[in-house]
């Protein structure tokens, strides 16, 4: 891939295929994200081998008509029943299981929140079945805070991420490292 990454590749072809879906062109897209026509084609034709900024990729969800964090993270299976009016499937690994096996409480706050339950992976559900209990995170600190704490979790590690594709990622690993090594001698 000369060095692409392959999420960056993973995100301009779901923006493409999304818009696809819409029955968009090149420019309806342009006009509804308002965008520039180049910027445009170069997501849907060349598949954006110029990283894209976090504005455009916030002006492409808003057209069409999802969260930044849903259009970043979230599979083009989930997504696409979202272009015609369909409420997302339900995670086999995830929302499944946490209304199976979790708590009362959790599982009101899952109806309660509906799209912020449709991001939690199935690794962050097993983290919070884990947090179960009577002496467990989610009785000591209560649900909201517990399930906020994993949503700044997964926001911390999306922008590591970005930030270990440029430039920075020596200044980032010199960094975590000595934070890292702080928390430890804490311990």
């Amino acid at each position: 891939m000369d060095g692409m990454n392959p999420l960056r590749l993973d995100l301009t072809a779901k923006i493409a295929r999304l818009v696809e879906e819409r029955g968009w062109n090149q420019e309806d897209f342009a006009r509804i994200a308002n965008l520039n026509r180049h910027t445009v084609r170069e997501i849907i034709k060349n598949g954006a081998d110029r990283r894209l900024r976090n504005a455009t990729i916030s002006q492409c969800a808003t057209a069409l008509g999802l969260h930044v964090n849903e259009l970043r993270d979230m599979p083009l299976e989930r997504l696409l029943p979202r272009m015609h009016g369909k409420q997302l499937p339900e995670d086999e690994g995830g929302l499944k299981t946490l209304r199976a096996r979790g708590t009362a409480e959790l599982v009101a706050w899952l109806e309660r929140n509906p799209e912020r339950a449709a991001q939690i992976t199935p690794d962050e559900a097993e983290e919070l079945l884990s947090m179960q209990g009577p002496t467990g995170a989610l009785t000591r600190m209560g649900v909201e805070h517990c399930l906020e704490l994993i949503e700044r979790k997964r926001r911390l590690v999306r922008r590591v991420s970005a930030i270990a594709d440029t430039d920075y990622a020596d200044l980032l690993e010199q960094f975590v490292g000595l934070l890292f090594e702080k928390v430890q001698a804490g311990k």
